[in-house]
C-alpha cells in the first residue's frame, strides 16, 4: 500500500456551489504534506465509480467527509446520500478490517452544526466540524484536526487561509493568461490539483533560497 500513511481520501461535494470548499480542503492537506485522493482524479469509463472509491478508500489512512449536502433543496428533491454512503464504507473499513486499515482517522464535516443528527442520529456524540459553507473556516477545521489527531506543528489556519489566496491569484495567471481557459472555473479539479503541486514545490524553492 504505497503512500497509505500519507493518502487522505476526501469524500466531498463536486457541485459548483461547493467548489471553493472543495479546492480549500485539498489545499490544506497539501500545505500540510498529505496526499489528497479523489474519486474525480482519473476518468475510465471501464471502471465502476464505487470500485473507483473502495479503492481509494482501501489505499487511504485517512478519511475527509462531508456530509453538507444530505439536506435537499426542494420538496421534490431527494437526500443525497453518495456522501453518507462512502462514509460508511470508510468507517467499516477502519472498523472491520485488521492491520493498518484499523488505524484508520475520520474527519467529518458539515454547514451547520448538529444538522446532521436529523439525517444520521446514530452518528449522534460523533466529534463533527462544522463551516458554515466559508473556506476560511473549513482550511481551519481540517488543519486543526490533523494537529491533533497526528501531534504535528502546522501553520496556522490563517497563514493557510492566506497562503490558499496567494495560490488563487497564481492560478488565474496559469489558467487564464498560460493556458487560455476563459475563467478558472472551466478547470478541471484535478488540474488545479496539478497546479497546486507545482505552486507548493515552488514555494519549497523559494524558501530554500531565501526568496519571499
Amino acid at each position: 500500500m504505497d503512500g497509505f500513511d500519507r493518502n487522505v481520501f476526501v469524500n466531498c461535494p463536486f457541485d459548483d456551489d461547493y467548489r471553493q470548499l472543495l479546492l480549500s480542503v485539498v489545499f490544506t492537506v497539501k500545505h500540510l504534506g498529505y496526499n489528497p485522493r479523489l474519486s474525480l482524479e482519473r476518468a475510465d469509463s471501464a471502471e465502476s465509480r464505487i470500485d473507483k472509491i473502495v479503492g481509494l478508500i482501501n489505499q487511504s489512512k485517512y478519511g475527509i467527509h462531508d456530509l453538507s449536502r444530505i439536506v435537499s433543496e426542494g420538496g421534490n428533491e431527494h437526500y443525497r446520500m453518495n456522501m453518507p454512503f462512502e462514509l460508511g464504507i470508510d468507517y467499516g473499513c477502519q472498523k472491520l478490517k485488521e492491520g493498518a486499515w484499523s488505524q484508520k482517522r475520520i474527519l467529518i464535516l458539515e454547514k451547520e452544526k448538529y444538522r446532521y443528527q436529523k439525517a444520521l442520529s446514530d452518528l449522534s456524540g460523533s466529534d463533527i466540524k462544522n463551516h458554515d459553507d466559508e473556506p476560511s473556516k473549513i482550511i481551519k477545521a481540517v488543519r486543526d484536526w490533523f494537529v491533533t489527531t497526528e501531534s504535528i506543528r502546522a501553520d496556522s489556519g490563517n497563514k493557510i487561509w492566506n497562503s490558499y489566496n496567494d495560490f488563487q491569484a497564481y492560478l488565474y495567471d496559469e489558467l487564464i493568461e498560460n493556458d487560455g481557459h476563459e475563467s478558472v472555473d472551466d478547470a478541471q479539479v484535478s488540474e488545479i490539483m496539478q497546479h497546486m503541486t507545482v505552486w507548493f514545490s515552488m514555494e519549497t524553492d523559494n524558501k530554500a533560497t531565501g526568496y519571499r
